[in-house]
């Protein structure tokens, strides 16, 4: 059986609630309903680890392989966010993406475990949204940092579920109601447990702590208004709206954002150089630049 927690901001104070059918329900027995309630974070991690590829369909889009063990780079955890937060593109930026995913909170610390053992130490599961700031996928090789760490950009929620089977579930995207992302966690090369037990061999998770576990083919991107919203069976349906941030990208320090080959095509889906180039009659980047002014 599943139980849903949400963390929410009720009479000024942050406060754990359970999901009661259409209420959340306070331990001292007040209650309030979930399209009222302000939503928070559900967890309070110290780490956000994510995992580049997994979904089959991702990898195919690409045009690539994965590798023989999956890879990882780090979000910093001012970049968390809650279910109706809304998510800022910065001025100057163009190619934010959308990225759903299922997150794995731990519930126990958790070292050198075998993927067997690694269920015992999940505390539950969440919907996220993994957004890319690709107007900086030019720096920060590897790290990705500024592309995925940048602030807002990792809503999760709307709460935490206890009891989930990750086997056989479904996970969709849609942008203003539009499906976009449709796949099942069954076409994930490294099921919850694998990547668990994988970051535990080196690297201490503590309660709270959450790994995102990769998202299907179609990440595209958003714009200043848009609502995106994912939807995984069994976790529910997180919400956010894309706003326009009011502060610009400082231009007297750091790399800037571009629009070269790689960030385009990386933002529109795919390997530019052969799939765009061939869809475009040989004019590559030109052609997803059109493709997103649309």
């Amino acid at each position: 059986m599943t139980t849903e927690y949400r963390k929410i901001l009720l009479g000024g104070y942050p406060i754990l609630t359970r999901r009661e059918g259409d209420l959340l329900v306070t331990r001292d027995g007040r209650s309030i309903g979930i399209e009222e309630a302000v939503h928070l974070p559900p967890v309070e991690p110290t780490k956000i680890v994510c995992v580049h590829l997994n979904y089959h369909s991702r990898v195919e889009e690409f045009i690539t392989k994965l590798p023989p063990a999956p890879t990882y780079f780090h979000k910093p955890i001012t970049a968390l966010n809650s279910h109706g937060g809304d998510i800022v593109r910065p001025e100057r930026c163009k190619y934010l993406n959308y990225e759903g995913e299922i997150a794995i909170v731990i519930g126990r610390h958790c070292r050198n475990i075998s993927p067997a053992e690694a269920g015992d130490y999940i505390a539950g599961y969440a919907v996220s949204n993994d957004y890319g700031l690709h107007d900086f996928r030019d720096t920060d090789a590897g790290s990705m940092l500024r592309v995925k760490g940048s602030d807002t950009l990792c809503p999760v929620g709307p709460g935490l579920v206890t009891g989930w089977d990750f086997r056989g579930k479904r996970i969709r995207t849609y942008v203003n109601g539009k499906t976009v992302q449709d796949d099942t966690t069954d076409n994930m090369e490294w099921d919850m447990h694998y990547l668990v037990a994988d970051i535990a061999r080196t690297i201490t998770l503590v309660p709270g702590d959450i790994l995102l576990s990769g998202t299907p083919a179609n990440s595209r991107p958003v714009q200043p208004g848009d609502l995106v919203e994912v939807e995984v069976e069994g976790l529910g349906r997180l919400s956010n709206r894309i706003v326009a941030g009011s502060t610009p990208i400082r231009d007297d320090v750091g790399a800037q954002p571009t629009e070269s080959e790689e960030v385009i095509s990386t933002a529109m889906g795919g390997d530019w150089e052969h799939r765009g180039k061939r869809a475009a009659g040989g004019q590559g980047a030109q052609f997803y630049k059109s493709q997103l002014e649309e």
